[in-house]
């Protein structure tokens, strides 16, 4: 046998799952019942190494599985068999495990069972900022909601999500982000986990609410996000958004966009803060963000004000200017971003029939690339400068009408 017939994926050997006591669990009926079935990391290389391999095992199995409220955690780990060599011994996968999770964590079952009918007293963490309803789904599928309006959050049928605010100083949240940060590193490229003594960090947690058969609410953990403060001159903060998680049995379903836009409306509200950033967004979460904050302009009014049509052209840039900086701190965007969102509007209303207005559309984003890029530009030559700025300029067309379709259509 051949060292290859002892090499395991650790993406598909680690399993996850969400647990609930036995009678929430049949509260789930259709789609909904997905939140409590097993799933897979996107990522394991920050564990197991770069290849994303374990050497050493026979159809290797390894279950980890989170109380879904607490997420206090059960670790298992199966094999049919495992290598006995001391010239190339297998891997240690507790070892590796036990670096990343808490050290709280039961190889019991029995033991996790109780762990989990205990969960049903648990509540999340922090302040509630923000919440939105959502119907159960029927053992058919998808909840009467569906395609109509929500449901009031009293209603019997309503599954309730709740967004939390907290810090490090949050009475029991210290405890719980040593749990819930595995997932920054199962979910996000290049993620890590962030410092404790780092005092500044804010956190958004989401969770799902359901009304409980015995009576009260149970509450499961859905994803968060997590804010760092920088100071912005004079007497102000600038918040950059660095981790954001929302958990597989959850995804594609909106929640996503609810939590950004929680932190959104949280972040409108406070006067210390000057404007959110993101650090390194991911594609899809850029497109996420994109499509929340086109969303939020239009709902806003802003291409029905008289002046948003200005820019498309130079002969009134000063005053059109002066508009954008008053709204862009009104709405607290970072500079680029609030570029991008404003020509992906333009582009939305553009008349592409008429060869003048397309020319100073096409112009006022080019010098936009160009302020941009400027450093890379610059040592080019004027033809191949143009070259450049007429290939970024279609292919970031393409994207904005790529965006339009999506976040309108």
């Amino acid at each position: 046998m051949s060292d290859e017939d002892w090499v395991t994926d650790s993406n598909q050997a680690l399993e996850l799952q969400l647990v609930r006591p036995d009678e929430e669990d049949a509260q789930l009926k259709g789609a909904d019942r997905a939140a409590v079935e097993p799933f897979h990391p996107t990522f394991t290389y920050p564990i197991f190494g770069d290849q994303e391999k374990i050497f050493g095992y026979r159809d290797l199995s390894i279950q980890l599985r989170f109380a879904s409220g607490s997420l206090k955690q059960y670790l298992s780990i199966n094999y049919d068999e495992k290598l006995d060599s001391e010239d190339t011994p297998a891997d240690d996968v507790e070892r590796e495990l036990y670096k990343f999770i808490p050290p709280d964590y039961t190889k019991s079952a029995v033991d996790f069972d109780t762990t989990v009918k205990a969960d049903s007293g648990f509540t999340p963490c922090g302040d509630k900022i923000a919440s939105y309803s959502r119907a159960a789904a029927t053992s058919k599928g998808k909840g009467k909601a569906n395609g109509a309006a929500a449901p009031s959050e009293d209603d019997d049928d309503a599954v309730v999500f709740e967004v939390y605010h907290s810090t490090w100083d949050t009475p029991r949240f210290r405890e719980y982000h040593r749990r819930m940060q595995v997932f920054v590193l199962l979910y996000i490229e290049g993620g890590s986990y962030i410092q404790e003594d780092e005092d500044a960090w804010e956190f958004f947690t989401l969770f799902e609410r359901r009304k409980r058969p015995a009576g009260g609410y149970s509450f499961h953990f859905v994803g968060y996000t997590s804010v760092y403060p920088f100071w912005h001159y004079p007497d102000q903060i600038r918040l950059r958004l660095s981790q954001f998680v929302i958990l597989p049995p959850y995804q594609h379903l909106g929640h996503g966009s609810r939590l950004y836009s929680a932190l959104f409306d949280y972040m409108l509200s406070r006067p210390d803060v000057a404007e959110l950033t993101v650090e390194d967004p991911a594609e899809a979460f850029e497109d996420l963000r994109d499509r929340n904050d086109l969303r939020f302009l239009v709902k806003e009014g802003v291409p029905d004000d008289p002046l948003f049509l200005v820019g498309v052209g130079a002969e009134k840039r000063g005053v059109r200017s002066a508009w954008e900086a008053g709204l862009r701190k009104k709405y607290k965007i970072a500079q680029r971003q609030f570029d991008r969102l404003l020509e992906m509007l333009l582009l939305r209303q553009l008349d592409r029939k008429d060869a003048d207005k397309v020319r100073a559309y096409r112009l006022q984003v080019k010098s936009r690339l160009y302020r941009f890029n400027y450093e890379m530009l610059s040592t080019m030559t004027p033809d191949e400068r143009k070259e450049a700025l007429a290939k970024t300029y279609q292919s970031v067309v393409e994207d904005y009408d790529r965006l339009l379709k999506m976040t309108f259509h």
